[in-house]
């Protein structure tokens, strides 16, 4: 059954400016599993709330409301856990994966939490964490609503959105930087192609000339370095990672098998080889991200694994690699995911799984592309194709979880986008569809696709197999 129920409005809050200056350090973060907008956002958020209140010493109690596909799908992605670890002053970029379990497990038998880590608190989960099934918050499909009540029996409200891929805004705020000044400036695929034109410069250098509006190159290329190696890190971690994973769905961890099958084989010149090492590496990402383990959002959690194992194929089957290679595959994946943010939605519970695998496929399709050396068009061509092999996407996890079909949905996105690179370079960079006129059909198929199939496991795979 579709839920329809509208609660009160958020005011002020839209969908944030396509002139919005957004850097590679906002698409690219270094959280955990399982769900960016579900895990990521809600944790982050908790922890902005806890800590603009933690100030007053009459705090008496703090609630939150989940609504949306955060109440929908909260327990399988572990918003509960992220809402207490956050309101106690945990961040993901910060906490210990492996020590998540113990601090939760903490607070449940004990009915308390320290607010920001300084501020003694009861806090029972069946009367401070309330799941709205079925209402929705005009503003956002992923929404969470804190109150502080303080002893004089004054309270405090603020509501926050996950918008995806970790990124946060509070109701009635305005989006950040929409008038920050950057030396090439786009929000348009046809923009970004313009200014190389007039510049000579490469996507990935446009987007690395910007950057420098924040930081000195210097840092950037450290920044890179760290994505990088965060992303194969999280490959080598999953390549070992044994037994079930989390959730109560049985599902079991393939990748260390898959990988000694492979090892087992030896070298081999069929072709085939090469697709099931892309294969293996993005399963192996996205266990561990279902896992909790330590992931990059890129552009989210539940597609964490297409552009590593992208980037892992560019490293290790092409012939020429290098170190600049692989930030310039990044720079590069960023400009179209910058596009996507500004244009559309990365979020599933906007737009389904076509925002969230399809837009990394996109993404890494161009990447691969440029550091390939492929002209500015071609890569524009290849961001194209990957998404438009991708359109329809929709999001219906099992039981709510980042598992089925999420975890196999990275394979598949990670090898269409390795054919949609090479499919554009044997071309000229003309093509009939633009990735401007991708981009827009994805954000109207998102929005007149019914909620059931956006991230709230009402419809779909979800109802359609047994739970076992």
């Amino acid at each position: 059954m579709e839920a329809h129920i509208i609660a009160d409005a958020a005011p002020g809050t839209e969908r944030p400016d396509v002139a919005r200056a957004i850097s590679i350090t906002e698409l690219f973060t270094i959280g955990v599993g399982p769900s960016s907008s579900h895990t990521v956002g809600p944790m982050r958020a908790a922890f902005a709330f806890a800590d603009g209140v933690a100030d007053r010493d009459d705090i008496a109690s703090v609630t939150c409301e989940l609504f949306g596909s955060l109440a929908l799908t909260g327990i399988g992605h572990a918003t509960d856990m992220a809402i207490l670890l956050g309101l106690a002053g945990h961040q993901p970029e910060s906490v210990d994966p492996d020590a998540i379990p113990a601090l939760v497990a903490e607070i449940r038998e004990h009915g308390r939490l320290k607010l920001a880590g300084k501020i003694d608190l009861p806090f029972l989960e069946a009367e401070n964490l309330l799941f709205r099934r079925g209402q929705f918050l005009a503003g956002h499909a992923n929404a969470m609503r804190f109150t502080a009540s303080f002893a004089d029996g004054s309270s405090t409200e603020e509501t926050w959105f996950s918008i995806g891929g970790g990124a946060i805004c509070r109701a009635g705020e305005p989006p950040a930087r929409v008038n920050f000044t950057l030396p090439h400036p786009f929000s348009s695929a046809v923009e970004l192609l313009a200014i190389g034109d007039e510049t000579g410069l490469s996507v990935g250098a446009i987007v690395a000339r910007n950057e420098l509006a924040w930081r000195p190159e210097a840092e950037t290329n450290a920044f890179l370095d760290a994505v990088r190696a965060a992303m194969l890190g999280c490959i080598s971690r999953g390549l070992k990672g044994e037994g079930e994973l989390p959730g109560g769905l049985k599902v079991r961890r393939r990748a260390k098998d898959m990988h000694q099958r492979l090892l087992d084989r030896g070298p081999r010149s069929d072709p085939s080889a090469v697709f099931e090492w892309v294969s293996l590496w993005a399963l192996a990402v996205n266990e561990e991200n279902a896992a909790g383990g330590r992931v990059v959002t890129a552009p989210t959690n539940g597609a964490a694994g297409v552009i590593p194992a992208v980037l892992k194929y560019y490293e290790v089957f092409s012939a020429n690699a290098t170190p600049e290679g692989s930030r310039l595959l990044l720079t590069t994946a960023a400009a179209i995911g910058f596009l996507y943010k500004k244009r559309a939605s990365i979020s599933a519970a906007e737009m389904g799984c076509q925002g969230e695998v399809g837009v990394a496929c996109s993404m890494a399709a161009a990447g691969l592309a440029a550091a390939l050396g492929a002209s500015n068009a071609q890569i524009e061509n290849a961001a194209e194709i990957g998404m438009e092999h991708n359109l329809g996407l929709t999001c219906d996890p099992i039981g709510g979880l980042v598992q089925i079909p999420c975890i196999e949905r990275n394979t598949m996105g990670a090898i269409k986008a390795i054919n949609a690179a090479y499919l554009a370079m044997h071309g000229d960079g003309r093509h009939i569809v633009s990735l401007d006129a991708v981009i827009e059909t994805m954000r109207q198929t998102g929005e007149d696709m019914r909620s059931k199939y956006k991230e709230t496991s009402l419809g779909g795979l979800a109802v359609n197999v047994v739970e076992c």
